[in-house]
């Protein structure tokens, strides 16, 4: 009977120890996904172009983060987006965490095979649904990678100014965020920076499709830059791009240098920036994690989405309204505050959102969890020529008030769940 006490005994102080010192884990897996032989490139609705060689590679990358709670996957995948129903089978392959923690965003560049089947006057598509397939498979195999490799880290989490030619607005030049977000995962038991997760928002088409290089474009050389100087593994989630935050590759003419060294350029100065922003602040030991998921619908307004929404063979959903859903989530890691956003979302609902969430380190995740264009409020949805584009590809007038009600209603719900609120 004594014995079996002092079993006992040493049991519980084992497992009182490892509940005390589990705290936040994190591990971060990487798939190569570049097609061999190489596919058509998508810059956006309509045909895709015909693709000759490769700069870089396409990459799926899966950033699992725990706590004694909460687990999270962060997918990163190098395309123009990523739609649901391909997100839904990543989710479906994965087994020990729940569905809506698993958050999958498109880094948006303009030079990967299209991921929408985009269908053309004739209906037909020269999409791979096969390669879109496999390529939610391998995320799921990164994700469950990263989940079965999960150790103890410590996070920096700091917000600046990125300083340097990396974007501007064409369509305004300074209307934009210059701020970026970066949370850096670092290893408990050496002190080792396990991964760099950056967001900030720029469109990576210093290529575009026209040219037919098949690559990640500017994210390729960010995360090369960022594993050479000390900053692991690299993921990269896009902002608030919308209406027209774009790489800043102008010439002194104000000409395009549309060529693969200018593209390493401003990924390299983007991943300089991240690291210094990053490098200064406090360690957090004890963060904590938090993860909550909400359905929001949108009518879809626009007959060059209904038309994609119909042609393409991917299987897209109405409802009955002839309503689209999506999931938007709120993330607390840390001080950081993240809110997905199923597209990209113009500059100033970027700054609203991120000022009523308030705290240091507000972040949006652009083209997360779907990509149904641009995001506008109904304010500007039509009322200029230089929005005529965007407003087309645009769900409709009111998808901007509908999400920015929604994502704020789970950043409050959120925030008041929180200890000490």
């Amino acid at each position: 009977m004594r014995v079996r006490l002092l079993c006992w005994l040493g049991l519980g102080l084992v497992l009182g120890a490892t509940s005390a010192t589990a705290g936040l884990r994190a591990a971060i897996a990487v798939r190569v996904v570049t097609p061999d032989p190489l596919l058509p490139l998508s810059g956006g609705v309509g045909a895709s172009e015909p693709s000759t060689r490769k700069e870089g590679e396409l990459t799926v990358r899966a950033l699992v983060v725990a706590d004694d709670d909460t687990t999270v996957a962060l997918v990163s995948v190098d395309f123009l987006g990523f739609p649901a129903v391909l997100g839904d089978r990543v989710r479906a392959r994965v087994r020990g965490i729940s569905p809506e923690n698993i958050l999958i965003g498109a880094t948006h560049t303009h030079s990967a095979p299209d991921p929408y089947a985009f269908p053309d006057a004739t209906g037909k598509t020269s999409a791979d649904l096969d390669y879109l397939r496999s390529v939610a498979d391998r995320a799921g195999d990164a994700v469950q990678e990263a989940l079965g490799r999960l150790e103890p880290v410590s996070i920096k989490v700091a917000t600046g100014e990125f300083k340097g030619r990396i974007a501007y607005n064409a369509y305004a030049e300074a209307l934009f965020d210059p701020r970026g977000s970066v949370v850096a995962f670092i290893g408990v038991d050496d002190g080792v920076v396990r991964a760099t997760l950056v967001n900030y928002a720029v469109h990576p088409e210093v290529l575009g499709s026209r040219q037919g290089i098949c690559s990640p474009d500017l994210v390729g050389p960010l995360y090369d830059r960022l594993a050479a100087r000390g900053g692991g593994t690299g993921i990269f989630f896009n902002g608030a791009l919308g209406g027209m935050v774009t790489a800043d590759c102008r010439g002194p003419d104000g000409r395009d240098i549309q060529t693969w060294a200018e593209t390493v350029r401003i990924g390299e100065k983007l991943a300089d920036e991240a690291l210094r922003v990053v490098a200064g602040a406090p360690l957090q030991k004890e963060a904590r994690l938090d993860c909550r998921a909400s359905t929001v619908r949108f009518p879809v307004e626009s007959p060059v989405i209904q038309a994609v929404l119909k042609g393409s063979p991917m299987g897209y959903k109405t409802d009955a309204e002839g309503k689209v859903a999506t999931q938007v989530n709120w993330i607390r890691l840390g001080t950081a505050q993240m809110l997905t956003v199923p597209g990209e979302a113009l500059p100033n609902i970027g700054a609203y959102l991120k000022r009523k969430m308030g705290g240091d380190n507000p972040m949006l995740l652009g083209l997360t969890n779907d990509a149904f264009g641009y995001i506008l409020t109904k304010e500007d949805w039509g009322s200029f020529r230089r929005y005529e584009y965007i407003s087309r590809t645009s769900l409709g007038e009111r998808t901007g008030e509908i999400y920015v009600e929604a994502a704020l209603k789970l950043a409050e719900a959120g925030a008041a769940g929180l200890p000490g609120q």
